[in-house]
């Protein structure tokens, strides 16, 4: 993984640094008066920069229409949001649909505008996106060790005995904030409203699936440990339960091992069901 050191990064004689991958000229012209006008350098390139590039343009954001990029546009994004972690990217793009806007949103990338749009709302998105970032990196965010996990938020990584559970951006958003709740249930509804940055429109499965994706990881990193519980029509609670301890594993916020609270196999079962993904239009 490239390692850029740049999140909510300013060059020492301006202010935040912007690579807009975009060939529409009217809108380009325009987005580059307007962050002019709030201090932000920017270039403009006809194709996506390698990922060594953009790691020595210092940037504070990256904004990307995959259309420039054609067939090629999706594995770019991919890359890029793996390689580069701690980068900020808005996709800012022609009509999408659903599926895509998901798809793009799942690949790491922080925010998706869909054109026709007013290049003020991009650089309002662009800001709130960096606050988040500058956020979540600042120095005083301190290490948070729970179970045998260790959350970096400088590093946008958890450890589990050392080894990086190789987090994407938005897997390490909800695993810290999952984690920094101090054992309270959030709210799926509230869960995508601070890592997802907008309002879960209805029937929204994004956040089950990151979940069931952060478990996974979880439990490959550390066997010994539950660390996220499924409060059923609710949300979900971090609270690491080591596994033979004595203390009962919740799914579903149902204790299980109770038998007045039923089958395990069947709540295991229910819990499995509740993150599955829904099938996209």
């Amino acid at each position: 993984m490239v390692s850029s050191g740049m999140t909510g990064r300013q060059d020492e004689r301006g202010g935040p640094r912007l690579a807009v991958v975009d060939t529409d000229r009217a809108f380009v012209a325009v987005l580059a008066k307007r962050l002019e006008a709030v201090g932000w350098e920017h270039r403009v390139l006809a194709t996506g920069p390698r990922y060594e590039d953009l790691v020595a343009m210092r940037l504070s954001a990256f904004v990307l229409d995959l259309s420039v990029l054609g067939p090629h546009g999706w594995g770019y994004l991919d890359g890029l949001c793996r390689r580069l972690p701690e980068l900020p990217v808005v996709v800012c793009a022609g009509p999408s649909t659903v599926a895509q806007r998901v798809r793009g949103l799942r690949l790491g990338a922080d925010d998706w505008l869909s054109k026709p749009c007013h290049p003020e709302e991009l650089v309002a998105r662009l800001e709130a996106v960096v606050r988040r970032r500058v956020k979540a990196a600042s120095p005083s965010a301190a290490a948070v060790e729970s179970g045998e996990i260790v959350i970096r938020p400088d590093q946008f990584q958890a450890y589990a005995g050392g080894v990086s559970l190789d987090l994407t951006k938005r897997e390490f958003e909800l695993i810290h904030l999952l984690a920094d709740a101090g054992g309270r249930v959030l709210p799926r509804e509230e869960i995508y409203q601070r890592v997802w940055g907008w309002a879960m429109a209805h029937g929204d499965r994004s956040v089950d699936v990151f979940v069931r994706k952060l478990r996974l990881k979880l439990e490959k990193a550390s066997p010994g440990w539950h660390y996220i519980h499924t409060h059923f029509g609710v949300g979900y609670r971090f609270d690491p339960v080591a596994v033979g301890a004595g203390a009962a594993v919740e799914w579903d916020g149902v204790a299980v091992g109770d038998p007045a609270e039923g089958d395990p196999a069947e709540l295991a079962e229910r819990w499995a069901a509740d993150d599955e993904p829904v099938a996209l239009p």
